[in-house]
Order: C-alpha cells, then sequence, then structure tokens
C-alpha cells in the first residue's frame, strides 16, 4: 500500500492558522524569542518566515530544495557567527509546533481516522525531515566554519611573515612579538619560498620587534639563514637584543651566514640600491 496523505489540506490548514502557529513556536523557543530582531539584524535571517518554509518543504515532502535552504542558512550563521543553541532550539521548537498542530488538523477534519498507518508515515517522513533538515545545516555551517578558519590561518601567515620588498632584488623581514616552534616553521617556509619566487638577492632580517626567543628558536633561525645563504641569498641581520647576543653566546650560536647591522636604517643605507 502506498503512502497517500492530502499535503495541500494540510497546508491550508496551517496557512488559516498562521498566527496562532507562531504565537505557539514563539512561546516554544523561549531563548530564541527575544533574539528573533538581533538575528535579523546581524546576519538578515528572518526565522519566522523561514520556519514556514521550512514546513511546506516538509509537508510536501521537497527533500532537494530544503537541503538547499539549509545549506545556505548553515553558511549565513556561519558567516555572521550566530549562535548555534539558537538554531537547534528554534528547529526543536519547529518541531514541537508542527506536531501539535498536526494533531489541531487531525481533531479537525478526521484526516487520518480510518488508516494510521498514514499517521504514523507521515510522523516518520516529518521528523526524518526536520533531521535531514540539521544534518545539511550542521554539515554546510562546519565546512563554511572551516574555510573561514583556514583564510584566517592563511592570512595570520602573511601578517606574521611579512616580507616587503624594497628594490626589485632587496626585501626586509621585520619580525615581531614572540618566536614559538609553529611560527619558526612558517618563516622557514615562506622565506625560501620567497625568494626563489622574488629572486631575492639580499634580505634583511629586522630583530628588533622580537619580544622573546628561546636559545633553540634562535638555533632553528641560523639554521634559515644557512638555507637563505644555499640558495644565494646575502643575509643581513639588524636590531639583534642584548640578551639575545648574551644566550647566543652561552650556546655557542654562530651568525657565520649573515652579516649584521645595528638598525634596519643602517641596513637600508647600506644595501638600498634603486634599479
Amino acid at each position: 500500500m502506498s503512502f497517500v496523505y492530502d499535503e495541500d489540506k494540510i497546508m491550508e490548514f496551517l496557512l488559516q492558522n498562521k498566527s496562532e502557529f507562531e504565537e505557539y513556536l514563539l512561546s516554544a523557543a523561549v531563548n530564541v524569542r527575544d533574539k528573533i530582531e538581533e538575528i535579523l539584524l546581524i546576519g538578515n535571517v528572518d526565522l519566522l518566515n523561514n520556519a514556514h518554509k521550512l514546513i511546506r518543504y516538509i509537508v510536501e515532502q521537497n527533500e532537494t530544495e530544503m537541503i538547499a535552504f539549509a545549506e545556505k542558512e548553515g553558511v549565513t550563521w556561519a558567516t555572521h557567527s550566530l549562535t548555534l543553541s539558537f538554531k537547534l532550539e528554534w528547529i526543536q521548537a519547529l518541531r514541537r509546533t508542527l506536531w501539535t498542530f498536526l494533531y489541531k488538523f487531525e481533531q479537525d477534519k478526521k484526516a487520518f481516522i480510518e488508516d494510521s498507518k498514514v499517521f504514523f508515515e507521515l510522523e516518520k517522513r516529518v521528523n526524518e525531515s526536520v533531521d535531514v533538515f540539521l544534518k545539511s545545516f550542521f554539515v554546510s555551517y562546519s565546512d563554511y566554519k572551516d574555510k573561514l578558519i583556514l583564510a584566517q590561518q592563511n592570512l595570520v601567515e602573511n601578517l606574521s611573515v611579512p616580507i616587503i620588498p624594497v628594490t626589485s632584488t632587496t626585501c626586509v623581514l621585520p619580525l615581531i612579538g614572540t618566536i614559538d616552534h609553529s611560527r619558526i616553521q612558517i618563516i622557514e617556509e615562506k622565506v625560501l619560498m620567497e625568494i626563489g619566487k622574488l629572486r631575492i638577492q639580499t634580505l634583511i632580517l629586522d630583530l628588533s620587534g622580537i619580544i622573546e626567543i628561546e636559545v633553540e628558536m634562535i638555533d632553528d633561525l641560523m639554521k634559515i639563514l644557512d638555507g637563505t645563504a644555499m640558495m644565494g641569498c646575502k643575509a643581513v641581520v639588524t636590531g639583534l637584543r642584548p640578551e639575545v647576543v648574551t644566550k647566543m653566546i652561552r650556546s655557542g650560536i654562530q651568525l657565520d651566514k649573515a652579516e649584521t647591522k645595528g638598525t634596519l636604517q643602517q641596513a637600508l643605507k647600506d644595501y638600498l640600491v634603486v634599479t
């Protein structure tokens, strides 16, 4: 026996009771109720209109458009960093509200009384549709968040290792802050890559902005300068702080693959040749 129910009559009943449906939904979603205007303002998300749209997809079993709608919603919520707990509470409240009004529809129309299998099949399909929507939404949200995080990481990496061309063959790399293991790997990768890409002949490495660096990181930095020399690029180190030099002396670290200058200004004066 095929499963059949009159979706048009259900939608007509829900539309006739639209105001009551919204009131019940808002009372069921207590935490979201007071955030509706804020969510609309931040992400241009009209929760009530979207609720009616989702209900129609569910009742009409339009899974293709429902999934596309869920994915679009996921991107929107991820883009504007809207709170996921609100979305989950809203959809679960929507599920309960829909079932409340399907029960009212049955009481009013006696639509399923002659065949209880129809009602139970409707229950199965409705709940599965809500679950599919939630899954599609959260996957879309997560995927887009991952892309945003990756883009932000790439931006941070570029800002943390800013290789600045000053002539066609000379670049400056001013390092600021703390040098840790993660950052030293980024420095190595970007320095060697940019030397080959930009055909850098002189790289001025300014360390005057370094707040803290461990001996191990100093040693790794010297190895990067060795790699710079291997690629035919002259390294010039400026702005070495007394405490850094002290650590190098006590650890026996040699700076024999790079020239040193007291300040960045001095190095630029000596090596800034306009071509």
